[in-house]
């Protein structure tokens, strides 16, 4: 079994692993507004220390996009193990692409604390290689990008 050491920054709710899945979701820290059109680093409000050989993978959720019009703007935040100090906070960097309009003043978006944004998952770091240079694959060609069709 893995030990994940993990600081809680602020009093959201506790990270749970759920039953149904493989990813773990991940709150924000505290409210937070976007206009449509900008970028915010959102804090998740935790620390990590992931065990050795191992790194995680920040992604949204299925429903970020719908429910809050942001997109993740590295399209999947990479998090080593030795990210681990006491205030290296875990962040969501967000562009926020749909704003909506409140009182027909701004487009913009509210995440509330506590609001699911994202979820990662552990992964075992890339293995040691090198590269060899050579002049031919000797592989069969599938065609280009997108040659499976659509």
């Amino acid at each position: 079994m893995l030990n994940i050491k993990i600081k809680y920054h602020t009093d959201i709710e506790k990270i749970k692993k759920i039953e149904k899945g493989d990813w773990i979701d991940l709150r924000c820290a505290e409210d937070t507004i976007i206009n449509q059109g900008d970028y915010k680093l959102i804090s998740l409000g935790v620390s990590m220390k992931l065990p050795e050989g191992y790194e995680a993978h920040i992604v949204p959720r299925s429903s970020t996009f719908k429910n809050f019009g942001i997109i993740q703007v590295n399209h999947m935040g990479i998090i080593d193990n030795s990210y681990a100090g006491d205030n290296d906070i875990w962040m969501f960097g967000a562009y926020c692409h749909e704003g909506k309009q409140y009182n027909g003043i701004n487009h913009f978006t509210l995440i509330k604390k506590n609001d699911r944004i994202c979820q990662f998952r552990i992964m075992e770091k890339q293995p040691e290689f090198e590269f060899e240079e050579v002049g031919f694959l000797n592989n069969e060609n599938r065609g280009g990008i997108g040659s499976t069709g659509k």
